[in-house]
Order: C-alpha cells, then structure tokens, then sequence
C-alpha cells in the first residue's frame, strides 16, 4: 500500500508548491481534485484537454517529483434536479474520465448524486426512513428512473475510455452505505466500485471493518480515504447521530470529522490497515483533512506521521512472514 493525499486540502497553494510540500512529507501518490464540490483544484481538466502542452506540463510537475496519481476526483451531484447543475457536474465528470484516461490515471472518484422527489423538485431528497410511504415510493422512483439509467450510461462511457469508477458512500445521496455501493454496482456495471471513507461511516455507526471485507470480496474496494469521526459522547445521546448543525459548531454537534486517529484510536487504525491487507488491497492510503479544530499542516502532517507508522508495521509483518 502507499501513502498519498487528496490535494484539495492545498487549495491554496500553486501545484508546484503543494507537490513540493506533499514529497517533503515522504509520500507516494496525489489524489487530484479536477471537479466538482471542493472547488479548489490544481487541475482544470477541461484546458488540459484542449491543450497538448499544459496537459504534458502537468504530467512533468508531478513526475518529476517521483510521485504517482492515485486517482482523479469529481465530487458532484449529477443527478440534481435543477438541470443546468446536473449538466455542470455531468460536464465535470466527463472531463475527468477523458483526462483520466490520457493520463493513464484507472480511477475516477466521485458522488452517486441523489435526485429529487420528482421531476418538478428545484433540490434533492435524501430518502433515510421507509414510512410515512410516500418515501418508499419516492426511492423506488429515483432509482429505477434517475440513479440506474445515469449510472449504467456512466457505466458504458468509462468502460470505453478505459477507467472505472470509485463512488464515494456518503449520506444525503443515494449510494451512502454498503448496500447502496453494492446495488448500484449489480444494476449499473461492474466497472462501478467504492472510494472507501471511514469517517462517513463511522457516524453511521457502521464498523468499516465488516465493510472492507464486503466490498472487497464484490471485487468493489477501488480506493480509500484515511479520515475520522468523533463523537460528543453527550450530544449524541441526547440527539442521536443525525445532525444538521454546522460543521463549525463543534460544542454541540453529535459528531464532527478529525484527523487520523484523533476520533478512533491507535487500534481501530492498526486494525483496519491490517484489514486492507487481508483483503488484498494494494492502492492508495489517500489522506483527506477536514478537521475544523487542527489547521492544514497541523491535521495533515499528524495523519501522516501516524499512518506511515502502522504502514512500515504491516511492512514488517509482510517480511516477517513471507
């Protein structure tokens, strides 16, 4: 397995500086954001498709450096319900399936999307209960209407192109869970997988082990996100997990996203990079920081050091028993 980051978190720095900064920390590969929700990106993949040199420059800025891309990501919602949004992030995600394949790059992540409730909606609708049933039958209407027929075209278009795609599972669209991964998997394409992200699951109060070991055996473990969540041990019990307060309020929130190993500890971590390896994985460790109470640096070079420290352990045990 090898060590990379998720370079949207170094927004704003050139790509120079931000891969400059990356290989100081002794990393191996970069994740590059070329779409979609984050905003910031070190890549616009629309110009380096039109441009021969720029893509050739972009190429060199990383290589030169001894670095690998992991994957290039497009967080968006295809499948919104107001038109000229979906189109946008169905632009993007085309984009980066074209630059994808250029660049010899075999991922590309992104969200599953989630419609509305109908095709008069002006917002989508996450569907999280089964009564009063009108909610089942909204579910059923986004998928066999919006999330299956998008998805099996998407499906089509990146086999053709020579990549697959890495869903990442998050609630408030329709893949956000091990089942949702999986089904749309079984009735879009087998070229469809997940972005695995503990910290989305965790919250969920699912145990990411069991998880990889699912995805994995369905052939759908495509890349994964090193990132945690911790609870308010109060919040959660007068309020449960479900939380719309900002992200920002950390003092009443049920939970709020950290760096590694500053939500679950030490073993949970060791315990699930053990569980990568038993099921086989070889990819990228990306580092995603979204930690409102660290900065930057301070959240990024914690996580690095603290997984490069369970990776070169697993090192060990691979040598140890080969």
């Amino acid at each position: 397995m090898k060590l990379g980051i998720f370079t949207v978190l170094f927004g704003d720095k050139t790509l120079g500086q931000a891969l400059d900064y990356i290989k100081s920390q002794g990393l191996d590969a970069v994740e590059i954001g070329v779409g979609g929700y984050p905003g910031k990106k070190h890549a616009d993949a629309a110009a380096l498709l039109e441009d021969e040199q720029k893509l050739q420059d972009f190429k060199r800025e990383i290589e030169t450096r001894g670095l690998e891309i992991s994957a290039l990501s497009c967080h968006g919602n295809p499948l919104h319900p107001k038109r000229e949004v979906a189109e946008q992030f169905h632009k993007d995600f085309v984009d980066a399936v074209r630059l994808a394949e250029k660049l010899g790059v075999e991922t590309v992540i992104g969200f599953s999307g989630c419609p509305g409730e109908s095709d008069f909606s002006q917002n989508p609708v996450w569907v999280t209960c089964a009564w009063p049933t009108e909610h089942a039958e909204v579910l059923e209407w986004q998928w066999k209407e919006k999330v299956v027929p998008y998805w099996t075209e998407m499906s089509a278009f990146v086999r053709k192109h020579g990549v697959r795609v890495a869903i990442e599972p998050h609630p408030g669209f329709v893949v956000y869970n091990t089942e949702t991964a999986l089904r749309l998997r079984r009735e879009a394409g087998d070229n469809i997988g997940v972005n695995f992200d503990p910290s989305h699951l965790y919250w969920q109060q699912m145990d990411p082990n069991e998880c990889l070991k699912e995805l994995a055996k369905a052939g759908a473990l495509y890349h994964f996100h090193a990132k945690d969540t911790a609870f308010d041990e109060r919040n959660m019990a007068l309020n449960g997990v479900l939380d719309t307060k900002p992200y920002q309020d950390e003092l009443n929130r049920s939970w709020i996203f950290r760096t590694v190993g500053y939500g679950h500890g030490e073993e949970s971590w060791k315990k699930m990079i053990s569980t990568l390896q038993m099921v086989g994985y070889e990819g990228t460790i990306s580092i995603e920081h979204e930690d409102s109470l660290m900065s930057t640096e301070e959240g990024f070079e914690k996580a690095v050091s603290h997984l490069k420290s369970l990776l070169i352990r697993n090192r060990m045990k691979e040598i140890w028993w080969a």
